[in-house]
């Protein structure tokens, strides 16, 4: 249930919040576009209107200081546009500046000579140069070695960084909002998932624990049976089954036990080495008469905080698991180390045997999900023994996976120290 609701927390945050990003994106892309459009407008607008140039808008350059109180001409309502931007329009002789217009508002803090010399420099004559807004002092046209217009970008290039961080900011605190909606809306989507788990899980511990009592009576029953009237096969079938149903109800038990999460606040810290070392011990035994053999390549001294049983519990049922599929004469490999991830713990166990399909790499940690179901039920097994582990392995923040290559099986147990 935890993860179901962490992938649609995670999914619902991934939507909102690239829809989110793509608007932000679209919003100042479109503004940076519209301001370069604009700017090449006012710079071929103001290129053709060679009549703006009129003798009270003439600043010479030979000597400026007589001309600090020079004005433009009213402006015409033709070009109130243009003249709402700093704009000069600077004309060339052989190279050399000869005269500078404004055509709108003014600075101190714009050089337009020392703009004009360095575009002269470049020697790139009759061309436009909107430059990039975001960081370019000017943008420019140059007009076959005659006159150049020059607008100062100050007043795009801080509306453009003004959008750019209100963006971000808001980007941010819609960041924020989404995470508290998303969690809000995940309950309410998981909420009849979450229930018809929880009856589910209720209705098999409630079911498995009214089938303990009959059939502890079965099995009691059974045992004293005594009768020449009744054939002795009968009455072992009736204990083979009895003991099937028994192991059957105990493992939904400890899964119902396990999923409900009752045994987190009950973790000390254990060697995990000793645990693992310890459960190979108890298999090779088991592993003899399967033609197999275990080898251990365990780090000394690897500390967890766990509960012991079920670390052995799940350590005894991938090693089985492992020991059961192997082909005979080859070796269970069981390793343990420090994890690459800080904090974490690795642990292996490899065998040579038939290998998983890819497509039930997943599905053999589902509950009553069994590969070779026929030698399943042969062996009394029910497809609850992996399920009880990654479980187990879950409540450790950890988890299991498992992947068959190169003809052997892995199966990964990362936990949390």
């Amino acid at each position: 249930m935890k993860e179901l609701r962490r992938k649609t927390a995670f999914t619902l945050i991934l939507i909102l919040s690239l829809i989110l990003i793509a608007v932000m994106v679209l919003l100042n892309v479109r503004t940076y576009a519209d301001q370069k459009e604009e700017i090449r407008r006012n710079l071929d607008v103001l290129e053709n209107k060679k009549e703006m140039r009129e003798p009270g808008a003439v600043r010479p350059i030979d000597e400026p200081e007589k001309y600090e109180g020079w004005k433009m001409k009213p402006r015409d309502m033709e070009n109130v546009m243009i003249l709402d931007h700093e704009i000069y329009i600077v004309e060339i002789k052989e190279g050399e500046i000869t005269e500078v217009f404004n055509s709108g508002n003014t600075s101190d803090d714009f050089d337009v000579y020392a703009a004009a010399e360095e575009i002269i420099a470049k020697e790139e004559h009759d061309m436009m140069y909107a430059a990039d807004l975001y960081f370019s002092n000017y943008s420019y046209k140059y007009d076959d070695n005659e006159s150049i217009v020059i607008m100062n970008n100050k007043e795009v290039k801080q509306k453009l960084w003004t959008l750019l961080a209100e963006s971000l900011l808001l980007t941010v605190l819609a960041e924020v909002s989404i995470v508290v909606l998303s969690r809000i809306i995940t309950k309410w989507i998981t909420r009849p998932a979450e229930e018809a788990f929880e009856r589910q899980k209720e209705f098999i511990a409630d079911a498995s624990h009214e089938l303990k009592t009959p059939l502890a009576v079965i099995m009691a029953s059974a045992d004293e049976i005594q009768s020449p009237d009744i054939d002795p096969k009968y009455i072992d079938n009736i204990r083979y089954e009895s003991d099937r149903m028994n192991r059957l109800i105990t493992g939904l038990l400890n899964l119902s036990r396990l999923e409900s999460g009752e045994d987190i606040v009950s973790f000390k810290e254990e060697d995990l080495s000793r645990i693992l070392e310890k459960t190979c011990m108890a298999y090779e035994a088991v592993a003899f008469e399967q033609g197999v053999s275990v080898q251990t390549d365990i780090e000394e001294g690897l500390l967890c905080k766990c509960n012991k049983e079920e670390i052995e519990q799940m350590a005894a049922t991938l090693l089985d698991n492992a020991v059961r599929h192997s082909y005979k004469d080859s070796t269970v490999k069981v390793l343990a180390s420090s994890g690459k991830g800080k904090g974490n713990i690795d642990i292996q166990i490899i065998n040579s045997g038939d290998p998983i399909p890819k497509e039930d790499e997943e599905r053999i940690f589902e509950r009553f999900y069994r590969g070779d179901r026929a030698r399943n039920r042969e062996e009394n097994r029910y497809g609850l023994g992996l399920a009880i582990a990654r479980r187990i392995a879950r409540n450790h923040n950890g988890d299991i996976k498992a992947h068959s290559d190169n003809g052997e099986t892995v199966f990964r147990v990362t936990l949390r120290k």
